[in-house]
């Protein structure tokens, strides 16, 4: 019910006084022009834990950015207390636009993207060939979220000598993607942690993995410095046990790049996913898709792709691979 005629003066309207005596609330906000520039090491219950120059630095969320949360690896804007003393608290008023950001969902059915990391160029993919047993399809969907992320994928095989690597690698072996093996005794004399730092010069990478497979170990090993606590497989259920819960940036010795080790999954979801933007990991795949039908999923009788294939432009391992890739969305991670 309208109180007030359709067009009152000013006698008819009734203003409330500010009883407070302050400002009233504004849309306008400050540029924080004098922000420092800072990365987000870990974000734990809140508070995010972020670098400056050379100094650790706690900070909360400012207000004005409402949803939007900054996770590992962001550039964030940071003004306040940056002392970094204890019991100081800065706040973060602005996340920076991301060069990438890796995601997954709790399965293909879930709405809900989680942001596993921002602004990596790499992710190491970590899996055990044996004790627990290697899960390709879990494989698979990371590759799948690494293409989709603009990501290079790097595959990190340990525990080589509790089982052969030439199986797995064979089936990956196609799609060119960079590979590691290491085993127990060469992380126990660094042998392993030299070779994998090799592929990490210069570059943020994040390491993901299902619990078990020696991820935090490695990590240690390439940053000995800041232990993380590490567990044992359950010799019942072949399952490890999650001792890392929250992810972490770490810089590699000599400032030559960064590491982030990330909480073990026991699923990678990809209800976010666009499958159009896989075929663009497969560059001497991605011109025979001009000749495929609108929405063309390329696992069908009409894709393209087969002619492109069988006229000598790309070997027939890649086709099947990009569809294995593809298609795993339909299958789930331990079959």
């Amino acid at each position: 019910m309208r109180r007030y005629g359709k067009n009152p003066d000013e006698d008819d309207v009734r203003v409330r006084p500010n009883r407070k005596g302050n400002r009233p609330r504004t849309n306008i906000r400050p540029k924080h022009e004098d922000a420092r520039e800072g990365l987000v090491l870990t974000v734990d219950r809140g508070r995010l834990t972020c670098l400056i120059d050379d100094r650790k630095v706690t900070a909360m969320k400012a207000r004005e950015l409402g949803r939007k949360s900054a996770v590992v690896g962001d550039r964030v804007a940071v003004v306040g207390d940056l002392s970094g003393d204890k019991d100081t608290l800065a706040r973060i008023v602005r996340v920076e636009p991301r060069s990438s950001t890796l995601r997954r969902t709790a399965d293909d059915d879930d709405p809900y993207e989680r942001v596993v990391v921002a602004n990596a160029d790499q992710l190491a993919i970590v899996t055990a060939l044996a004790d627990p047993e290697p899960r390709p399809r879990l494989i698979d969907r990371c590759l799948v979220a690494a293409y989709d992320a603009g990501l290079d994928p790097l595959l990190v095989l340990t525990k080589s000598d509790l089982a052969a690597p030439d199986t797995l690698l064979e089936s990956y072996g196609a799609l060119g993607v960079p590979y590691v093996v290491t085993n127990r005794e060469e992380l126990a004399d660094g042998s392993a942690a030299e070779r994998v730092r090799e592929k990490l010069t210069g570059r943020m990478t994040a390491f993901v993995g299902h619990s078990g497979v020696g991820k935090t170990t490695l990590v240690n090993a390439l940053v000995p410095e800041r232990r993380r606590a590490t567990g044992h497989v359950n010799a019942v259920t072949g399952r490890g046990r999650h001792t890392t819960t929250s992810a972490l940036a770490l810089p590699l010795p000599g400032d030559t790049g960064w590491v982030i080790d990330t909480p073990g999954v026991r699923s990678f979801g990809l209800a976010h996913i666009d499958p159009s933007r896989v075929i663009h990991a497969f560059p001497d795949l991605e011109p025979g898709t001009e000749e495929c039908p609108r929405a063309c999923s390329h696992d069908e009788p009409d894709c393209a792709l087969e002619a492109w294939v069988a006229g000598g432009h790309a070997d027939p391992a890649r086709l099947y691979s990009l569809r294995r890739l593809l298609s795993t969305r339909e299958r789930r991670e331990g079959d």
